[in-house]
């Protein structure tokens, strides 16, 4: 693993576009799902902290940012300023969407980590981004540190130690 330091720090609901060999990391997620989109043939990346599953789920709506299906379009089109020509080499990686409070699900039984889940996986599909990597789910935090020399993400947790997609 990487001991160097992240050259842009994501926070809850915020996302960064960045092209060349920066870093760019999103610490301490629990429920929330970090997207991680990558263009290797230009190394341009953009990573997002996003923090509910769907605009109608928030009263708060100005952030575009905490959700999937608002932030995905925006930072495909950041990707395209920074000189992405075409979509179609663009691959995703996602991490987050633990239930980290186990029985604190609503009413269908299902957690916000796994709505999370779900309404990444689905915005992608509407944007026809694959998803080549994943480590989502289950009871602990993580931690994503996005590489965008090579597309790699170091995902970092207490509890599971460390892996890289």
């Amino acid at each position: 693993m990487s001991s160097h330091l992240a050259d842009v720090r994501v926070k809850v609901a915020d996302y960064a576009v960045r092209r060349g060999d920066d870093i760019i990391a999103t610490i301490g997620l629990g429920s929330c799902v970090a997207i991680a989109l990558y263009d290797k043939q230009t190394r341009t990346g953009g990573l997002a902290h996003i923090l509910l599953p769907s605009v109608s789920m928030s009263r708060e709506t100005s952030n575009p940012a905490k959700f999937p299906e608002t932030i995905i379009p925006i930072m495909l089109a950041e990707m395209r300023a920074l000189g992405v020509t075409s979509t179609a080499h663009i691959r995703a990686k996602i991490a987050g969407g633990a239930s980290m409070f186990g029985q604190l699900v609503n009413g269908t039984g299902i957690n916000v980590g796994e709505r999370n889940i779900v309404a990444t996986r689905e915005a992608l599909a509407v944007a026809k981004i694959p998803i080549v990597a994943e480590d989502t789910g289950l009871d602990y935090g993580r931690s994503v540190y996005f590489h965008l020399t090579d597309g790699r993400i170091e995902v970092r947790s207490l509890k599971m130690g460390d892996r890289v997609l």
